[in-house]
């Protein structure tokens, strides 16, 4: 097997990891990254596009794969404006769900979030719900949305008071059961191998949340069907 996969996000937290994984992934022959800067990781798999992921859609010739992996997301430290923040966070990934669906592309992961609803008063809460629901209106065959809670791991940017709900999160852990466990901190690695597998095994079911997000990485193969 030689597919192609895009990644949007390759430079941040869990599209880093997910690059390194498809790098170590026979199953995949090329990875075409699109970003407003490069990801600076030598692999001959790599193909990187240096864009502006607002005008994406500018890049249609190029937007070509089998698979499109997008792990775009901003924060209000980094983006104020709440215009550019929906360009971002709603933008970018409609966008690129459009480009796979005009393009033949028929896999396509977004990472969203726990809580997301187009409905909410809350602006992410809305923004993510949005971005969902008109990735959806585009049908492409085998779409899947991840919703995970707080997402651990070390980032680069130092984040005060994500460092604190971390650390509360993580004595809280055992408490979350039952119905709760969807509120579990889980670790970007667990998103991206679920991604992983939700891309190379088709499923029925679109929107996974973080409970479901885990379980999926413990199923063998056979279970998985």
């Amino acid at each position: 097997m030689s597919k192609t996969a895009i990644i949007l996000g390759a430079t941040g937290l869990t599209g880093g990891l997910l690059l390194k994984k498809l790098i170590a992934d026979n199953r995949y022959k090329t990875i075409r990254i699109f970003s407003r800067k490069s990801v600076k990781i030598k692999s001959e798999k790599i193909q990187e596009y240096i864009v502006d992921l607002l005008e994406l859609s500018e890049h249609k010739k190029d937007f070509t794969a089998d698979e499109v992996f997008c792990c775009i997301g901003t924060t209000t430290k980094k983006t104020k404006d709440k215009l550019i923040y929906k360009a971002i966070d709603y933008g970018i990934p409609v966008i690129a769900a459009r480009l796979a669906k005009e393009n033949g592309i028929k896999v396509f992961l977004v990472i969203s979030s726990m809580g997301s609803n187009a409905s909410s008063s809350i602006f992410y809460n809305k923004t993510k719900g949005e971005m969902e629901r008109d990735v959806l209106k585009q049908k492409i065959k085998h779409t899947y949305i991840l919703r995970p809670s707080l997402i651990g791991g070390h980032r680069n940017e130092f984040r005060f008071g994500e460092s604190i709900v971390k650390l509360v999160m993580k004595v809280l852990h055992p408490f979350f059961l039952g119905n709760l466990k969807k509120y579990r901190m889980i670790h970007p690695e667990k998103i991206i191998d679920c991604m992983i597998i939700l891309a190379n095994k088709s499923r029925i079911q679109s929107i996974f949340n973080s409970e479901e997000i885990e379980t999926i990485n413990k199923l063998t193969p056979k279970e998985f069907y």
